[in-house]
């Protein structure tokens, strides 16, 4: 039996006006787009097609669907490589399954369980934005001939000079979706190549448009809320699994020099935890320090947790100067130290002889941990340019 064909869907000529000013590419370019399978991926590709681009849409395959299929709503599984191979052939555009099982692990799921081995929290989506979307995926499209790496993020990319090849990272219309802090590591060059045409629309607007595609399985998907390598039996059994050290039992310590009780595992704690740390004392607790090499948890009130000074490591910057190194000359912006947590006031700076950045806040966080991201911010809310970030290393009250 010949497969169906057909054309890309009618939409709104105002919504496909703001579509094609979002990408700023030449009339009929070709793009490739990375479809997860989910509605977000899929009507991003509609869009694209409909607005005249020839679209390639390329789905990764980043592990094996035995094990996939463990996974709870997470991206990139058996069906959702199925889902997305029909969502291209609805809408009328070539698809692609890409292996990337080897990079996944090399990059993303090994130094994900490496990182509770030394005591921190990992974020694994950032490495996978920087290493096997905008790495290797970024790679393959430039060797199709495509003008642009097209993806569902919620964020924004700018021209930031008419007439010049330099485009910036903006925080998206809707916050709520906002993934600028996953995407704080992409580079300058990588950022002239990538698109985000869902920058401008918000979520239900999103749904209602993979509807009127006629799109109606992939307009009610659950959104991916997981960890995609992350099993049913939670994060600890990948630890257990690539890095059973992390599992070697220890004490836990209060600040005061207090020997609480032990512990089955560094990998079962994060800074700032207060639940399921097994000792009391009649007053909350919060899991303070990780002491990798003495395998020693410390636990405290939660003022001891509060951290003004945090030094990071990896840092990817997207200023137009370079950050200043005399601290006295820091540069004003804000942070985010998690994803979940509103930009707050800081001010910046490289530490030269120490090759490092520091950051300090102008009030103090609390549960700020080594492993993950501090993403600088122009000011808080939708619009804002992202300065990038970095990793943070240690943290401190002063």
């Amino acid at each position: 039996m010949p497969m169906m064909t057909h054309t890309p869907p009618r939409l709104p000529e105002g919504l496909l006006t703001q579509v094609r000013a979002t990408c700023d590419l030449p009339a009929g370019a070709k793009v490739v787009v990375a479809m997860s399978g989910g509605v977000d991926s899929t009507v991003t590709a509609g869009l694209l097609a409909a607005a005249g681009y020839e679209v390639i849409g390329i789905t990764l395959k980043l592990a094996d669907d035995a094990h996939m299929a463990r996974q709870r709503d997470a991206c990139c599984t058996g069906r959702d490589i199925m889902d997305a191979k029909l969502a291209a052939r609805r809408l009328g555009v070539k698809h692609h399954v890409m292996n990337l099982k080897d990079a996944f692990r090399r990059d993303v799921v090994e130094p994900f369980a490496q990182a509770y081995v030394e005591g921190r929290t990992p974020i694994p989506c950032v490495d996978c934005n920087r290493t096997v979307k905008f790495s290797a995926l970024l790679m393959k499209a430039r060797e199709m001939g495509a003008a642009a790496l097209v993806t569902g993020h919620y964020a924004e990319i700018r021209r930031l000079r008419r007439g010049e090849e330099r485009f910036g990272l903006f925080t998206p219309r809707d916050m709520a979706r906002d993934q600028s802090y996953f995407l704080y590591a992409t580079t300058q060059e990588q950022l002239n190549f990538l698109r985000f045409p869902l920058a401008f629309l918000e979520k239900p607007e999103v749904r209602r448009i993979a509807t009127g595609m006629g799109l109606k399985e992939v307009a009610g998907k659950h959104d991916s809320q997981d960890i995609c390598f992350v099993p049913r039996e939670g994060y600890r059994s990948v630890v257990r699994r690539l890095r059973p050290e992390a599992h070697a039992p220890g004490e836990i310590v209060h600040v005061d020099g207090r020997v609480l009780g032990r512990h089955e595992g560094i990998a079962h704690f994060t800074i700032g935890q207060r639940r399921g740390l097994g000792v009391s004392i009649g007053e909350p607790l919060y899991v303070v320090d990780i002491d990798a090499a003495a395998r020693r948890v410390v636990v405290g009130p939660k003022q001891a947790l509060a951290r003004r000074r945090i030094v990071l490591e990896a840092v990817n910057w997207l200023g137009d100067a370079p950050l200043p190194t005399d601290a006295d000359a820091a540069v004003a912006l804000h942070v985010k130290i998690r994803s979940t947590r509103p930009a707050a006031p800081a001010r910046v700076w490289r530490e030269a002889a120490q090759g490092c950045v520091q950051v300090l806040l102008e009030e103090p966080e609390y549960g700020v941990s080594p492993g993950q991201a501090c993403v600088f911010y122009e000011h808080a809310g939708s619009g804002a340019r992202v300065f990038g970030g970095g990793v943070i290393s240690s943290a401190h009250a002063d």
